[in-house]
């Protein structure tokens, strides 16, 4: 069935009213995803000092983020589907308490091993927070206008978390020292977790199908091995024999995990849902929308420190106007979500982002280059923001409330993935070029290509023109 989303209704422009007790909820859902993507950042620029407080190395420094990133990619798809069987409430608060525990160790820890300890299990932690938290959201907020403004809130909240980690990083480092930055986050945490249990509702699927243990095994070291492979190259290159091997391995068990998915009576992803049109082309988008944008704010790091010479305060106010315009783009997202449907909002977003990366092809060694800069990063910014909420609500909606942990963790592995892959296959292209902007403008040339073909495509995929836009699944008709 087809459904036209040229005209919009009164409803999907109206603002959705919140009864108090549903923006406790959200507030709750989404501090917590806020918390997740600030750790995501907030440590990056305290790496250094870090090390040297406790003694580790140059090469070793590259696990304060591998040690959260495997985890927290790892487990998500399987933990997203314990939450539909067990409970995603139960999970979610398990996760909190779990992150705030974690994020305690790494505060007072004494020594490499601690800290690491520390990490692992914040990225555990987040897990279970991040999957169980989208699906208690859009399972709390009925399709339509009010998940989408929820979603909108989401997803604003998430850019802005990473933000903020990048301005506050630097700040709580040189005021109150490296352990100040996760001490924040056990703080979030201590926020969060005593108002969550009153608030939220416990959901689940109505029956209890068995775990599919085979395909859980096989879709985790998939990741894991990716992950790995992806993060351990970001800073040492392709050609490490630990690289190639995760990297062979984490393919093919996620090619094992798709026969094995394709033989299991309860499988842990159902492959009809990948099937679907909207899960697939949207987490395609998403895909494309994270792992393009982190390695445009990888690349302008390096451009604005190095070649321009601004110190880290200045460049974290180039990235502290990207984040205010991201959190207004997400005020406003949902109405127009409302009025063009969240397919071509998601095709435009993508548009958008990609042609104001490919406005930066103008930066050059003048001062001039950092208001440029600025502008087109930032707007950039709100056209990734749009594509955020406008993927999630595409590949979310329509789904069961038994599956939403199944589209949610999809929807969060996408996220994980996306962050982890951009900037170890076109980042090192910035730092491996005869000049450093010739690097960076490189990669901005092929992020602003891959990004415009990718919405070539999900509009193909999706079927996305100028009258109806279909629904069926990729082999519909």
């Amino acid at each position: 069935m087809a459904i036209d989303t040229t005209s919009p209704t009164t409803d999907s422009l109206d603002t959705p009213r919140l009864s108090t007790r549903d923006k406790l909820v959200l507030f709750v859902l989404c501090a917590a995803q806020f918390m997740v993507a600030l750790d995501f950042s907030v440590l990056n620029v305290a790496l250094p000092v870090l090390g040297a407080d406790l003694g580790m190395s140059q090469s070793a420094l590259q696990w304060a983020v591998t040690a959260f990133a495997l985890p927290s990619g790892g487990f998500l798809l399987l933990f997203g589907r314990t939450g539909d069987l067990y409970g995603r409430r139960k999970l979610f608060l398990s996760g909190l308490a779990l992150f705030g525990a974690a994020s305690l160790l790494a505060t007072f820890a004494w020594d490499p091993a601690s800290f690491l300890a520390g990490r692992a299990l914040q990225g555990l932690g987040a897990a279970a927070i991040v999957p169980t938290g989208m699906s208690l959201l859009t399972t709390t907020f009925p399709e339509g206008p009010a998940r989408d403004r929820a979603l909108g809130i989401s997803g604003t909240l998430l850019s802005l978390g990473f933000t903020v980690g990048m301005v506050a990083g630097g700040t709580l480092t040189d005021t109150l020292g490296w352990r100040s930055t996760m001490g924040l986050l056990s703080l979030f945490a201590l926020i969060v977790l005593p108002l969550a249990p009153a608030l939220l509702p416990e959901s689940r699927t109505p029956d209890r199908p068995r775990l599919d243990v085979p395909g859980a095994i096989t879709v985790t070291g998939g990741l894991l091995s990716l992950i790995y492979a992806l993060s351990t190259a970001a800073d040492h290159g392709f050609g490490r024999p630990d690289v190639v091997t995760t990297l062979i391995a984490g393919l093919l068990l996620l090619a094992a995990f798709v026969k094995v998915e394709s033989r299991t009576a309860q499988p842990l992803v159902s492959l009809p849902m990948l099937r679907r049109r909207t899960v697939a082309w949207g987490n395609i988008g998403g895909l494309v929308t994270f792992s393009m944008m982190s390695t445009v704010v990888f690349a302008l790091t390096l451009y604005l420190q190095e070649v321009l010479r601004l110190s880290a305060f200045e460049t974290g106010l180039v990235f502290g106007v990207q984040g205010v315009l991201s959190a207004v783009a997400g005020t406003y997202a949902p109405k127009v979500i409302g009025r063009f449907g969240p397919r071509r909002t998601l095709v435009g977003s993508l548009a958008g982002q990609g042609a104001l990366t490919a406005a930066l092809l103008a930066l050059d060694t003048g001062t001039w280059s950092v208001w440029l800069a600025t502008a087109a990063v930032s707007l950039a910014s709100m056209c990734h923001l749009g594509a955020i909420i406008s993927y999630g609500i595409t590949v979310t909606s329509g789904v069961p409330d038994e599956e939403q942990g199944l589209a949610t963790g999809l929807v969060t592995s996408t996220q994980q993935v996306g962050i982890t892959v951009g900037i170890p296959l076109l980042g090192v292209l910035a730092t491996t070029s005869p000049t450093l902007l010739t690097g960076v403008h490189t990669v901005l040339a092929l992020d602003a290509t891959l990004v415009l073909a990718a919405a070539v495509l999900v509009a193909v995929g999706l079927r996305v023109r100028s009258g109806a836009v279909e629904t069926q699944p990729l082999g519909a008709r």
